[in-house]
């Protein structure tokens, strides 16, 4: 659905893209993780139409989105970070203000307009007056107004903004259901950990690059294995016992033991049996173990450790 090749943008001297690389499925539900500056927006913004690259390919559903605009908005839904809204019109007013600007007869209005407010669970709010939504209701919103000339393509920075947990809730809810529409979906978002609940893959970008792409559990196998073995002993244990308790942990794991506020910790691949006999073993030699668990990997620690050495400044 999507295909970006080489995909750059420059202002000035700034590179907000530098060589993009971007593939996202058919009926993909794809996040686009970036610290602030990395591109993200841009790259949005390009396959909305809304600017143009300075050099590479983007293609939607093989429209190519520069050289056939018109075409390619027909594919595309957009709902940016910031929007605005008609504060002095009804919920419905607002869209079917949009669904006339979409081309959209009175009778296909009025269908698509009730379709979209119960799928975004607005239809209590069918008459209520834009400016009294609260943010995650003007979000649903804004959202009803992307699909209403029913694109294949959603792409939406950010849309859950300044969302209580409650609104973020319900927020994932509405975009699972888009999805199970067949629906491909393009989402920027910093809330990592409810992405990896959300998502079918993502990409991660760092200075207008592509530095990782594949799902959340690819993401953690970034790291020396995708969880880590916590080992905590009590206090007094002699220095003979310490030394023969590493060895051992650092035997089975294939990997060195890291010391640090009281508790040795070995990044590595878990194994249930192997753990077991490893307990098994330390406690065998006398040492007095308080603590025995694996730890997984947060998405935040591996996206840290994927873009470590790309925000390092250029030497």
């Amino acid at each position: 659905m999507i295909c970006c090749q080489n995909l750059q943008k420059r202002y000035g001297r700034t590179r907000a893209l530098d060589g993009l690389d971007l593939r996202v499925s058919p009926g993909e539900l794809h996040g686009f993780i970036g610290p602030n500056g990395a591109g993200k927006t841009t790259a949005m913004k390009i396959l909305a139409t809304l600017t143009r690259p300075t050099a590479g390919l983007a293609l939607v559903d093989g429209v190519n989105v520069c050289e056939q605009p018109q075409r390619a908005r027909r594919l595309i839904g957009y709902m940016p970070d910031f929007f605005g809204v008609y504060d002095n019109l009804k919920a419905w007013e607002y869209l079917d203000l949009y669904a006339g600007c979409a081309g959209l007869s009175g009778a296909q209005r009025r269908a698509r307009i009730g379709e979209l407010l119960e799928l975004t669970g607005l239809t209590d709010q069918r008459e209520a007056m834009v400016d009294g939504l609260s943010r995650g209701m003007k979000q649903r919103l804004c959202l009803a107004r992307a699909m209403l000339h029913d694109p294949k393509l959603l792409l939406l920075d950010e849309p859950a903004s300044g969302m209580d947990p409650r609104a973020r809730a319900q927020m994932r809810d509405i975009l699972r259901e888009i999805a199970r529409m067949g629906k491909t979906v393009l989402i920027s978002s910093h809330i990592l950990p409810e992405l990896s609940e959300l998502c079918d893959a993502m990409t991660i970008l760092e200075r207008g690059r592509a530095v990782f792409s594949g799902s959340a559990q690819e993401m953690r196998r970034k790291l020396d294995g995708d969880s880590a073995l916590i080992v905590r002993f009590a206090p007094g244990m002699d220095e003979e016992t310490a030394a023969r308790a590493r060895e051992r942990i650092e035997a089975a794991c294939g990997a060195r033991a890291q010391e640090g506020e009281g508790e040795w910790r070995v990044s590595a691949p878990g194994d249930d049996a192997r753990d077991a006999a490893l307990l098994g073993e330390l406690i065998s030699l006398g040492a007095r173990v308080c603590e025995f668990k694996r730890q997984q990997a947060t998405l935040e620690t591996v996206f840290m450790e994927v873009t470590r050495d790309e925000t390092q400044p250029d030497l």
